[in-house]
């Protein structure tokens, strides 16, 4: 049986850390609060090429890292519903119960290590 106590523990913990970041590089959409959007800084007014090209560079990376952030995000919130709902700790695909080792190397785990993939 798995101690379910310890692993929302560390997932509120790393929701909250997860939020803090995503508040870091964007911005909740207020229609659909589990969405976030990039936080888009305007270039300076410059007829310089390399600023434009570096700040629209920045939006990109900013992009990958909020859809990032923000699939992890929804990751550790369900698991976080499975601990509520009693199904937490149990594969999607077999039913079996997710290793101990597992869990503990990503408490967000949905499947088995034979699951993984």
């Amino acid at each position: 049986m798995i101690e379910t106590q310890t692993y929302k523990q560390k997932l509120e913990e790393e929701r909250k850390l997860l939020v803090q970041e995503l508040s870091s590089v964007g911005v909740k959409q207020p229609r659909n609060p589990a969405d976030w959007e990039a936080r888009e800084e305007a270039p300076a007014d410059t007829a310089d090429i390399h600023v434009v090209a570096d700040a629209l560079e920045e939006v990109e990376e900013r992009h990958g890292l909020t859809d990032t952030l923000e699939q992890r995000l929804a990751d550790v919130t369900a698991a976080l519903s499975r601990i509520e709902e009693g199904t937490y700790g149990t594969c999607e695909q077999c039913g079996k119960e997710i290793e101990k080792e597992r869990l503990d190397a990503n408490p967000a785990a949905r499947t088995c290590t034979a699951h993984m993939a």
